[in-house]
């Protein structure tokens, strides 16, 4: 049986000088229905790690709520955070295991332990690669083109948003599953956080952009 992991969605991930940025479209498909304008692709687990998800959404809810369990019970028995690479291999085998009847999601895991920053990005089968910066969904190769034209991994955190906002931009204007709206985070030393709707608005305007 052949198997199609399309997704249709753009969500990226980057990390700059002091920290990691996360960004994705709202849109959400059903085929060639548009089912939502303001689906949520952007998960904070804990202040110090999110994830970005594109595929089936019920198939990424559990994974997240899987992941936040474990997370929990590992800090209540050991007292400390678990590590992002321990995070993403825990995904990895719970994905693997499934790999007869997959998950049909991908996602990009983005974050901060005490070794720094890091990126990484799992398919359906739980297949871990981890760079600088990652791209999944169906607008990838769009939002891929910028970021490899316009990445520094000495970005300041204005400037990261920014090459971010641009890349899902390309995304959206050229993907027909990515669009409406869009969401950025950024994790650094003050935990999780998002960017406000007016402060998206003046990015959009510095950069004379439209989504």
């Amino acid at each position: 049986m052949k198997m199609n992991y399309t997704t249709g969605t753009t969500t990226l991930a980057l990390k700059y000088r002091d920290g990691v940025v996360l960004a994705a479209d709202t849109r959400v498909t059903a085929g060639y229905l548009i089912a939502h304008k303001k689906g949520r692709k952007i998960h904070m687990i804990k202040p110090y790690l999110a994830v970005t998800i594109a595929g089936v959404v019920a198939d990424a809810q559990v994974l997240i709520e899987q992941l936040r369990n474990h997370l929990n019970l590992y800090e209540n028995m050991y007292g400390r955070p678990l590590s992002l690479k321990a995070a993403a291999n825990y995904l990895s085998l719970l994905m693997y295991s499934h790999r007869l009847l997959p998950f049909i999601t991908e996602m990009i895991l983005a974050g901060k332990d005490r070794d720094g920053y890091k990126i990484f990005k799992l398919d359906p089968l739980g297949s871990v690669i981890s760079d600088d910066y990652m791209v999944s969904g169906s607008g990838s190769m769009f939002a891929l083109g910028v970021l490899e034209n316009e990445y520094r991994p000495d970005l300041t955190e204005e400037e990261a948003v920014k090459v971010a906002l641009k890349a899902l931009a390309a995304a959206m204007k050229r993907d027909i599953a990515s669009g409406d709206d869009f969401m950025i985070a950024i994790i650094d030393d003050k935990g999780f956080r998002e960017v406000s709707t007016p402060d998206k608005a003046k990015l959009l305007s510095e950069l004379e952009l439209r989504t």
